[in-house]
């Protein structure tokens, strides 16, 4: 039985909570947060999507205020990580040179230097290090990833995404709407765009972005267009600058040669294929969501069980050369070469 430590206990660590819970071969056994209110406050966490843990059963792990402490305690095997962005990197070492797993929620870090400190201490250590780019793993975006593959409908001729959120106000003490911790918006929501970007069609040679700011110069909107090889055009649209009533809006609309592969997880069906040539249809997907299907990857990789490669540290380190390249773009006016 894998011991988990949730790190971080907010509205992403109830996720995590909720994902291994529900595992066979893991038990959550041990919590660490600063907040002297945890207990109280765990169920008042919220966040832009449904899923997080409503209920937590504290009497079955063990509460730890101080991380150096759990680490001691011997207690746990593994972690799931969800700290402000600029924590990730110290939290993980110090794991990791424990000798326990991590799982890190995404971005892997500020920066680049701080990403490849991460993978020496996970090469040299030998325990996994995983990133949690749960969209490579959401089951709509795993399908279109397959089908492009196959190439059953030919080849992308343009790709368009957009992540559209409320200002993230549910985050501890703020720490999202900070830049020094969490990187802004570009860095921690974007992301999950340009990563999937990545995945599909590799790193781009160039982008350009234009970002709308708030009265404070925080990025609040970003727009970027992915420069390829070729003649396609890729586009990825986010922000947190909707209204509260809007909610929340992840889709994308991928044109290949011979079929449109929609999504909108506002719209019922959410994904649908619609080729040149026939009706349109909604496609098998995998069962369950991004996050329990990440951790069931991270699980895999610990016993050394999986078969396919879905996510790297050198990938995860990349979106955020890409990020960095696209916050550049768009403070200087200028297409940024990659």
């Amino acid at each position: 039985m894998l011991r988990i430590g949730i790190v971080g206990f907010g509205f992403m660590g109830r996720m995590h909570y909720k994902c291994w819970q529900a595992m066979d071969d893991a038990e959550v056994v041990a919590v660490c947060d600063s907040n002297p209110n945890l207990i109280a406050d765990a169920n008042k966490a919220v966040g832009n999507i449904e899923g997080a843990a409503d209920h937590i059963d504290f009497d079955k792990m063990e509460v730890f205020s101080n991380f150096d402490a759990m680490l001691e305690s011997g207690k746990v095997d593994a972690i799931s990580l969800a700290l402000p962005t600029n924590l990730h990197p110290d939290f993980s070492i110090k794991a990791l040179q424990a000798g326990i797993h991590v799982l890190c929620e995404k971005p892997m870090a500020l920066d680049v230097a701080e990403c490849e400190r991460m993978i020496d201490a996970s090469r040299k250590t030998g325990n996994v290090l995983q990133i949690g780019h749960c969209v490579r793993f959401w089951p709509e975006y795993a399908k279109a990833k397959e089908i492009v593959d196959s190439g059953c409908y030919g080849k992308i001729r343009s790709a368009m995404l957009q992540r559209l959120s409320a200002p993230p106000t549910w985050a501890t003490d703020g720490w999202l709407g900070d830049d020094k911790r969490s990187g802004g918006m570009v860095l921690d929501l974007h992301i999950h765009d340009t990563d999937y970007v990545q995945y599909l069609l590799g790193t781009p040679k160039a982008v350009q972005s234009f970002i709308a700011r708030d009265k404070a110069g925080s990025a609040i909107h970003v727009a970027t267009h992915y420069r390829y090889h070729n003649d396609k055009v890729v586009t990825a649209e986010g922000g947190w600058a909707m209204t509260p009533s809007f909610g929340f809006e992840m889709s994308f609309n991928l044109l290949l040669e011979g079929a449109t592969l929609t999504y909108d997880c506002t719209r019922n069906p959410a994904f649908r294929v619609c080729p040149s040539d026939g009706e349109a249809y909604t496609p098998e997907v995998a069962p369950g969501d991004g996050y329990s299907r990440q951790i069931e990857y991270f699980n895999r990789s610990i016993q050394g069980d999986n078969t396919e490669e879905v996510i790297t540290l050198d990938q995860s380190m990349e979106s955020i050369r890409i990020i960095q390249a696209e916050i550049e773009s768009a403070s200087k006016d200028k297409m940024i070469s990659l």
